[in-house]
């Protein structure tokens, strides 16, 4: 039996879950198994008290995407199972209320550069590499796609996916793909501020922020005011926000308690 396919570990206070790839025999493949156990662990942190994620891989490649072992001899069925899989992962990445940062020090190509995008925010070593290659292939890298094109834009995104040719870290900066290159050897470091920074404030305002934001950033201009303003004006109604304001006029600091899931009850789907 194989190793479990992802660790997980927390900084010493609690406030971050590190959550990493660990199957660097097998190019930390999404296999279907891994794509289920990652779902179920970002599942279960999303729903804990922990403030940000930090994703992260083991080994020489960050990800080499879909396991080909399981789409040979599928039937139709199967294949969509598979793909149903992997989406619900890119949503959980997503959903849950915490910052989600992807740790990316080598290559992550297909499925695997598609979890990087999916990341709210990403932070790469100068040794990463990105790359939709199923264009040199037989099968056109058709998910990944959505989400890298939602990071970098069409003309890029099709770039990438129709000619299967990999970039390298300042490429994928350039493009908007990651939020910023550092050397390998500063990587943690450069992981670790960006973090702390994320998740100071209000922890409840955070989650809904997140929330919102996939909620509005695909509809149009109208559409996205009319929900924005219904969820802000919401969210100046929780403590959080009551606390801040007071704290603000007052010229003191403000003392949030709040857990990352708190202001879940508001409805984020209609203005």
């Amino acid at each position: 039996m194989s190793a479990a396919p992802i660790a997980v570990s927390s900084s010493d206070d609690g406030t971050v879950v590190t959550v990493t790839l660990d199957r660097p025999e097998k190019r930390n493949a999404l296999a279907l198994d891994v794509m289920v156990e990652l779902t179920r662990v970002l599942d279960e942190v999303g729903r804990s008290d922990a403030l940000g994620v930090v994703l992260a891989a083991n080994g020489p490649v960050f990800s080499a995407g879909h396991n080909f072992g399981d789409m040979l001899g599928a039937d139709l069925d199967d294949a969509r199972h598979l793909f149903e899989v992997c989406t619900t992962m890119m949503d959980t990445v997503q959903s849950i209320p915490q910052p989600v940062i992807a740790r990316v020090h080598a290559l992550a190509t297909a499925a695997g550069c598609q979890l990087v995008a999916s990341c709210d925010l990403a932070v790469a070593a100068d040794t990463a590499g990105f790359a939709l290659p199923g264009g040199k292939g037989g099968l056109f890298c058709h998910t990944p796609v959505v989400a890298v094109a939602r990071n970098v834009g069409r003309k890029r995104a099709l770039e990438m996916a129709l000619t299967g040719d990999p970039i390298d870290a300042a490429t994928a900066l350039e493009w908007g793909l990651v939020n910023r290159v550092v050397p390998a050897d500063e990587l943690d470091a450069a992981v670790d501020d960006l973090m702390a920074r994320v998740i100071r404030g209000s922890a409840a305002s955070k989650g809904l922020g997140k929330r919102a934001f996939y909620a509005q950033v695909g509809l149009d201009q109208p559409a996205a005011y009319a929900l924005a303003m219904e969820v802000m004006a919401r969210s100046a109604m929780l403590p959080d926000a009551q606390e801040g304001f007071a704290a603000f006029l007052e010229k003191r600091h403000p003392h949030f308690e709040s857990a990352p899931g708190d202001a879940d009850s508001i409805d984020v789907t209609r203005g």
